[in-house]
């Protein structure tokens, strides 16, 4: 089985006077506005980064609520934060890090069950499998 989900960028301009559009095919983005101060000076709009952050902690978090149920266990809870480094590298910029923050709320599990599960979900999550940047795990199990 595939699935497939688009995703759509649109970019007038040059790098730092462009302006450039972000949509998804569900919708759920419209024509979101980023560009070179969205992405670089902090200026309102979104930037790639960002998605992919949010994209990350989404999918970590689906997955860590999928290997709890393989094991007997409904999490309450699980916040998860994606914090995207991207730093300037020989030839350019790249993505350096994520670092994964996820606090869970899982009753009844004892932390040794809970650890083995959640490094499996790290390393099983279809997002931590694509990028080539170091992925760190912090969680607080409450």
């Amino acid at each position: 089985m595939t699935i497939h989900k688009k995703g759509q960028a649109h970019w007038a301009g040059d790098i730092k006077r462009g302006k450039g559009t972000i949509s998804t095919e569900s919708g759920a983005l419209k024509q979101q506005p980023y560009g070179f101060n969205t992405r670089f000076e902090g200026a309102a709009g979104t930037n790639p980064e960002e998605l992919f952050g949010a994209a990350h902690a989404g999918c970590f978090s689906m997955a860590l609520s999928l290997m709890l149920g393989e094991e007997g266990y409904t999490p309450e809870s699980i916040d998860t934060t994606a914090d995207v480094s991207l730093d300037k590298v020989e030839g350019g910029f790249a993505i350096t890090k994520i670092a994964l923050d996820s606090k869970v709320n899982v009753p009844n599990i004892d932390e040794a069950a809970f650890d083995k599960i959640i490094q499996k979900a790290k390393a099983g999550c279809p997002v931590s499998q694509l990028v080539k940047a170091e992925v760190t795990l912090n969680y607080q199990l409450n």
